[in-house]
């Protein structure tokens, strides 16, 4: 393999292929890249600290690596891993699933029933900023099941028929939520505060609009991306979860008694258009076809660790049997470049949507 980091020299890299080999999962992908120890008790921990350029660079090719066989076995020896090549943690501030801290900034993967798949998405795609990296890691595997698809956002973007993906350009998108109906998360946990004052700075940091309803109840609408050019690579990449946050994803009975028990506009959550404008589901069809076209499905095995380049790789989850514990790591906080002044507070214009 090629493109190693411009920062070694050659007797450098000869060096780390002694101590690492390098292979696919698959001939026909190069997703994920899968680094494995050479030699007897390599410390992952130690190594990655050591040579940190070297899995960027890869890593802003392949979009994903699995490191395999370093025997990794603690939640805090993953956060020490995350801290020596990514730096500081970021946590998991506003959310859009249930999750629960396992250790420091290290959090349970997506806590959904274990009969329920996750479409692929990018994390935090539904908001103006995001963690640049993502890291997984394996400490029981499932009896059946529970694999993470991961699929390349660069293909998912060419993927996807070039009109509605031209159509979502110029249009751009709105996620609309609802909070403190008992249907989805509440507020407090979405924000992680039980303070109104700082939900409201931080809606008007991130050019959210928000209403309170009632006593205990918000309302929010966000204009975000569509797609994203890669900072580092200059590529563009379909960023966003409109395929995850539109009415026509719910199961048919599901959403046919909540449109009926609370209208549209109070739905826990649906995307839009960027001007309030509904997406035709048949779009939403297309484009759920068009990642699922690119995933790239392998199972876990027990200590792996996995490290995305959030923006160039998409991750999921299959649904499985038995236990299943991974746990998840976010790194390098990044914001769009979408050039937009902060939103005045306009609470009437939600009923626009």
């Amino acid at each position: 393999m090629s493109n190693y980091p411009s920062q070694q020299s050659a007797d450098d890299y000869v060096g780390l292929r002694r101590q690492i080999s390098l292979s696919y999962l698959r001939p026909d992908s190069p997703l994920p890249l899968v680094v494995r120890p050479a030699v007897q008790n390599l410390s992952l921990v130690e190594w990655a600290a050591a040579n940190a350029a070297f899995i960027e660079s890869y890593l802003i090719r392949n979009g994903a690596i699995l490191f395999r066989d370093f025997g990794l076995s603690e939640a805090a020896e993953f956060e020490e891993l995350i801290e020596a090549v990514s730096g500081p943690l970021l946590e998991y501030s506003y959310r859009s699933t249930p999750r629960t801290v396992v250790s420091g900034k290290i959090y349970s993967s997506t806590e959904y029933p274990a009969h329920q798949s996750i479409p692929l998405h990018n994390e935090n795609s539904y908001s103006l900023s995001w963690p640049r990296k993502i890291w997984f890691f394996s400490i029981q595997v499932a009896e059946e099941g529970g694999e993470t698809p991961i699929a390349d956002s660069r293909k998912i973007y060419n993927a996807i028929p070039k009109e509605i993906r031209e159509c979502f350009e110029r249009k751009g998108l709105m996620y609309a939520r609802n909070y403190g109906t008992g249907l989805d998360l509440p507020w407090q946990d979405v924000f992680q505060t039980s303070s109104r004052a700082v939900v409201e700075n931080y809606c008007r940091q991130s050019r959210m609009e928000f209403e309170w309803i009632g006593e205990d109840q918000l309302r929010t609408r966000q204009r975000c991306q569509v797609v994203e050019r890669h900072p580092v690579t200059g590529e563009m990449v379909w960023f966003n979860q409109a395929h995850l946050f539109h009415v026509s994803r719910l199961p048919a009975e599901v959403r046919d008694w909540l449109l009926s028990a609370f209208g549209e506009e109070s739905l826990p959550r649906n995307v839009y258009f960027a001007d309030g404008s509904s997406i035709d589901s048949a779009m939403i069809d297309e484009i759920s076809s068009a990642c699922e076209a690119q995933s790239v499905v392998f199972p876990w095995q027990a200590g792996d660790v996995m490290l995305l380049d959030n923006m160039l790789a998409a991750h999921g989850r299959k649904p499985f049997a038995g236990k299943r514990k991974v746990v998840v790591g976010m790194a390098e906080s990044y914001q769009s470049n979408r050039n937009e002044q902060p939103c005045a507070l306009q609470p009437e214009t939600l009923s626009t949507i």
